[in-house]
């Protein structure tokens, strides 16, 4: 299954993960994923909230079956297109709180981030309770309240209801007696894995171009650790097992979460720097279109003054013409020539 970038009929809305996204959510969503993965093999699977689809395609590879259900339309016809080469994977629109699948019909049932996005909790853990075989295993997720929001100060607008340890204890507890505890945290670790792999453990190793195709052991790690002895009967006391050494004080992505912060404010300033520079730039456009409407206007006025002045000047050569011609008719010599040239036609 190659990954693509976010596809244009479902884009990441920030409530549904979707193939393509990135930051530490495609960290946390595909490790889910496979880890469900190895617990899949020949089994009948139901992924409930299946959204994009590529959960419940990766688990196809091993599953005997598997039926993703989601709420959105969009989503499912989504999923049933880019997915419709899987023969044992098929998606149905549906809540999660009831599923079209017949009583028992699930061997593992995987739903993961969907419980604090809904208000009837106990309706969907009933369904749970009702699709699973007997026998059959439930993966369920979900953000732990206190460290996810409390800690935080953090708000997620799509979650409806997050809970506490006891609260999702309770609510698993009402119809599964028995249950198995994992934790998982986005942070800083450090690993060191036996080769070729680990007997015990689990190890997937991907790379963000290509999150479903996971190597079992490091393929190229930063240090190699080297254990030796003359007796294979020493190295054989040692377990082929995963090791994994984590910080609990967070600090490195405590850091990575400022830096994020700090690039998200620095970003919002250089968006509404942008804005005033695009402002800017219009009210330049405007007061050059300004100038330009009032140097021609200016060029208008030029040419119409030196027009009237050749008016004036045309004007006045004909006031000054009119004058003399006044001037001399009002001498005595030109009224007593006057029936001599009325006479002879001058």
């Amino acid at each position: 299954m190659d990954l693509q970038p976010p596809p244009a009929d479902l884009p990441f809305t920030g409530e549904r993960f979707v193939p393509g996204v990135r930051g530490e959510i495609w960290v946390e969503h595909w490790h889910r994923y496979h880890f469900a993965a190895q617990f899949a093999h020949g089994l009948r699977v139901v992924d409930a909230a299946c959204g994009e689809g590529y959960g419940s395609a990766l688990l196809a590879r091993d599953a005997a079956s598997v039926v993703g259900a989601d709420i959105s339309p969009e989503a499912v016809a989504h999923a049933k297109a880019a997915y419709a080469g899987t023969a044992n994977l098929s998606f149905v629109q549906a809540p999660c709180t009831k599923l079209p699948l017949p009583d028992e019909s699930a061997d593992l049932f995987v739903s993961f981030e969907t419980v604090e996005h809904i208000h009837e909790q106990e309706e969907f853990l009933d369904e749970i309770a009702r699709v699973l075989a007997p026998g059959g295993l439930l993966l369920l997720s979900c953000p732990n309240k206190r460290e996810y929001s409390d800690r935080r100060g953090f708000a997620n607008e799509f979650h409806v209801k997050e809970l506490y340890r006891d609260e999702l204890a309770a609510l698993v507890a009402r119809r599964f007696r028995h249950a198995r505890w994992y934790g998982q945290r986005p942070s800083f670790f450090s690993v060191i894995a036996p080769e070729p792999r680990a007997e015990t453990g689990h190890l997937a190793e991907v790379t963000e171009a290509a999150p479903a195709e996971a190597m079992s052991a490091l393929e190229e790690p930063l240090y190699f650790l080297v254990a030796a002895s003359r007796s294979m009967g020493t190295l054989g006391m040692l377990p082929a097992t995963l090791s994994v050494f984590a910080d609990k004080d967070d600090w490195v992505h405590r850091d990575y979460e400022k830096v994020m912060r700090h690039l998200e404010t620095a970003g919002a300033q250089l968006k509404e720097m942008a804005g005033h520079v695009d402002t800017l730039a219009k009210a330049r456009e405007e007061a050059m279109k300004s100038r330009d409407d009032a140097l021609a206007w200016a060029g208008q006025l030029e040419s119409r003054l030196a027009q009237l002045e050749r008016t004036v000047s045309e004007q006045s050569r004909g006031l000054a013409d009119r004058d003399r011609e006044i001037d001399r008719r009002a001498g005595l010599r030109w009224w007593l020539t006057l029936p001599f040239r009325r006479l002879f036609g001058r």
